[in-house]
């Protein structure tokens, strides 16, 4: 599925060159604020995963990953990930890391499943971090203290680059509203999971929405969320209002990870206790890995957001459907 929506009179504040220049400007001052305000390090990561570990991200179960055999491995399959929501907690481990540090790295990514339209592309990168926290720290205070943390990195950036270019504004509002999915669905009973996010967004500026994954009052989860990586209790999106497209526009997804009791849990409601045999799951489920804390955060969505462009393909190169390029052109509307 496909779909373009240019918004009447849009003109791209800047070029083809000059916003390759901003995009570095983004990243760059982004990434170093955001690494020092959560004491993360940065490290390398990887593109490809074995399927038989668990380590992949299943996002919500349906979507496929791209998958092939490596030769002089003996045909050994491996897949291209979707994020790294699992691998950054066995590296942490791995690595040495203690509690109040973290690391963070480029994620690139492949979903051949995703839609194509302003806002999503088969390929994806984003900021993936992780940080150890306390078993004590496993409650939403830290959730919150966080995500507060995240979003004034995205308030400095904003401001940052509105100091660099005249056209940009500054529109997020100072403080981001906190608000469940459950208490959205008292607010909207009428409306769809996405047109509450909408109304929420749209009225508030920016919103962290948490408690995402388990079913509702009317038997529906908010939006599908694998079992095994975020605790469902602990967990939150940031949404911010984006009035270049009239859009609730998802900037980061993050939360507390799960600990043995709420991934047998949600293993058990999800349907798929037979991951809990996998390695990533036993080594949870034994206690093996530390807690943490983490997310991620769209490179190409921030880019997007901060330089108020219309389609993501103006920050990032993918591959579009033919009906979307040739209605770019039309518009004038230079994708990467």
């Amino acid at each position: 599925m496909s779909t373009f929506f240019l918004p009447q009179n849009y003109e791209s504040g800047l070029n083809l060159y000059n916003t390759q220049v901003a995009i570095k400007m983004v990243k760059d001052f982004f990434q170093t604020l955001l690494a020092e305000r959560l004491n993360l390090l940065r490290v390398s990561a990887p593109l490809m995963v074995d399927p038989k570990s668990g380590m992949n991200d299943n996002l919500n179960g349906v979507e496929r990953p791209v998958a092939f055999d490596i030769k002089y491995q003996d045909g050994r399959q491996a897949e291209i990930v979707h994020s790294l929501a699992k691998w950054k907690r066995f590296a942490l481990k791995k690595y040495g890391f203690s509690a109040g540090e973290g690391l963070y790295t480029d994620m690139s990514a492949i979903r051949r499943d995703e839609e194509a339209d302003n806002i999503h592309s088969i390929y994806v990168d984003q900021w993936d971090w992780e940080k150890i926290i306390t078993r004590e720290e496993r409650n939403l205070d830290t959730l919150k203290n966080t995500v507060r943390t995240v979003y004034k990195v995205l308030r400095k950036t904003e401001k940052y680059m509105s100091i660099h270019y005249d056209y940009i504004e500054e529109i997020l509002p100072h403080d981001i509203f906190f608000v469940t999915t459950g208490e959205l669905e008292e607010m909207f009973p009428d409306n769809t999971p996405k047109e509450r996010e909408y109304y929420i967004a749209r009225a508030k500026g920016a919103v962290c929405i948490m408690q995402i994954g388990d079913v509702l009052g009317n038997g529906k989860p908010h939006d599908g969320r694998a079992p095994d990586y975020d605790d469902w209790a602990l967990n939150a999106d940031i949404i911010v209002y984006y009035p270049v497209l009239d859009i609730a526009l998802e900037l980061s997804s993050m939360g507390i990870r799960v600990d043995r009791d709420s991934l047998l849990t949600q293993l058990e409601k999800a349907g798929c206790m037979e991951r809990a045999e996998l390695p990533f799951h036993k080594a949870v489920i034994d206690e093996e890995l530390p807690f943490t804390i983490g997310g991620g955060i769209g490179q190409s969505r921030i880019c997007m957001f901060f330089l108020r462009k219309a389609h993501i393909g103006e920050v990032q190169c993918s591959l579009w459907p033919d009906d979307i390029m040739k209605k770019a052109e039309e518009k004038g509307l230079q994708l990467l």
